[in-house]
């Protein structure tokens, strides 16, 4: 097959692809000189709307609506704007193999793109508990939710089995955003995770009681401290039961799993420098090889206002990554120098008429303030994690765009606490007033 040329190369087709050709367009590429290259048919889009909107009974949220960039307010970039734009998108193309000593890409059907600089965003791919040996789990009606196209297999699903029951393993991101979607759609639904309580990578205690008492109250049962271990099927080798380890079993029309995900970085295993289980970068994602960058979640980078590296498996990382990459590949092509990567580590989520925000570091002692009960509407409340005497984490349920900006603003200065009482008196006060 024909051998194709380019400048730059983008493998992988998610959010940071599209931030990065955004950047790259910004910056002045020239036609012809990049392209990204995707196993998903379509074009680069914002992820978070396949959880927090497509699955919605009334299924608002279609492309072309969520292409990148409308997550952060941005223009949607459409599949006609990267060909006016002079950017070469190539869908539906796998790569097996890299070798970056030759600059090389290798598609599943052999074509071959060279490239002289490369970023690889080729994002995470979630664990199915299938790589785990569990008894039965390559059952029909058991989904997982990380692309575009199996969404639409799920909403198949729910049409399919209207109204039915549903279990979802696992209590992070991806459990809780999804048990409140398959409620309102009307099912059944029963979350099961092995923690003492849910999202325990973010969330304390006190904040997770909080949303398992607000989604009991919405009628979804929760089962912590076991895990499924085996499913039955029907005879057309559909899910029907899990069998969970404390020797429960549970009716199950669909089963939606939950249970984290890996960086997707096998193709460069042993070609470049790893840390962390992603690829290790500098401040502008630069790699240990020469003219290869790596952005969003396979980057392992220095997180400059904690002295310390981290890999960070969040969009507005994949977003911010990505451009940072362009600017630092055109800065250094025009001999400019511009400043490291400065990242304040944000995460937020939306479920029912919920809407969290944390930023900041979830480490140290804790103050909760305001509000928890989960039975108020709009119920208000937050916490702030203070290290070595200072304010390293905030976290606002139900902020307005300014009290947003007011816990981010504290997550930035740090600023010191001299009584942890007067600063839970305080409450979202003390951050409105830094």
């Amino acid at each position: 097959m024909a051998e194709k040329r380019f400048k730059y190369v983008i493998v992988g087709g998610g959010v940071a692809a599209g931030y990065a050709a955004r950047e790259f367009a910004k910056q002045g590429v020239k036609p012809g000189e990049l392209a990204i290259i995707s196993k998903e048919a379509v074009a680069p889009y914002e992820r978070p709307a396949l959880s927090k909107a497509y699955l919605f009974p009334d299924g608002f949220a279609r492309l072309p609506g969520f292409h990148v960039c409308v997550g952060s307010g941005g223009e949607r970039l459409l599949p006609d704007w990267y060909k006016e734009s002079g950017i070469e998108i190539i869908l539906s193309t796998e790569i097996v193999k890299a070798d970056l000593a030759a600059k090389a890409l290798i598609s599943a059907v052999g074509e071959s793109f060279k490239y002289e600089i490369l970023i690889i965003a080729t994002g995470s791919t979630v664990f199915r508990l299938t790589d785990f040996g569990v008894q039965g789990a390559d059952a029909g009606n058991i989904f997982y939710l990380r692309e575009i196209d199996d969404a639409d297999k799920l909403i198949e699903a729910i049409k399919a089995k209207k109204d039915g029951k549903c279990v979802v393993v696992g209590g992070g991101y991806i459990g809780l955003e999804l048990s409140a979607v398959m409620k309102i759609n009307n099912f059944d639904v029963t979350m099961v995770f092995p923690e003492p309580w849910c999202m325990p990578r973010l969330f304390t205690a006190d904040i997770a009681s909080f949303y398992e008492g607000y989604y009991s109250n919405k009628g979804i049962k929760i089962i912590k401290g076991t895990v499924a271990v085996g499913f039955t099927a029907d005879a057309i080798v559909q899910v029907k039961e899990v069998k969970l380890k404390d020797g429960r079993t549970l009716e199950a029309d669909i089963v939606v799993v939950g249970v984290g995900g890996r960086p997707l970085t096998t193709l460069f295993k042993g070609q470049v420098e790893e840390d962390k289980g992603g690829i290790k970068t500098d401040g502008f994602f630069k790699t240990s090889v020469p003219d290869v960058y790596a952005v969003g979640d396979v980057a392992t980078f220095p997180l400059k206002m904690y002295n310390e590296i981290r890999r960070v498996e969040h969009v507005d990382h994949a977003r911010k990554s990505a451009e940072q990459a362009v600017k630092a590949i055109k800065a250094r092509e025009e001999g400019r120098l511009i400043d490291e990567y400065d990242y304040l580590p944000y995460f937020y989520s939306r479920s029912f008429d919920l809407s969290w925000q944390f930023y900041g570091d979830n480490v140290g002692e804790t103050i909760i303030f305001g509000d928890r009960d989960p039975a108020v509407p709009k119920a208000k409340f937050g916490s702030y994690w203070i290290k070595d005497g200072k304010v390293v984490g905030a976290f606002l349920e139900n902020g307005s765009p300014e009290e947003n900006k007011a816990i981010a603003k504290v997550a930035r200065v740090q600023p010191p606490v001299t009584s942890l009482e007067q600063l839970k008196a305080d409450g979202l006060a003390f951050a409105i007033k830094i």
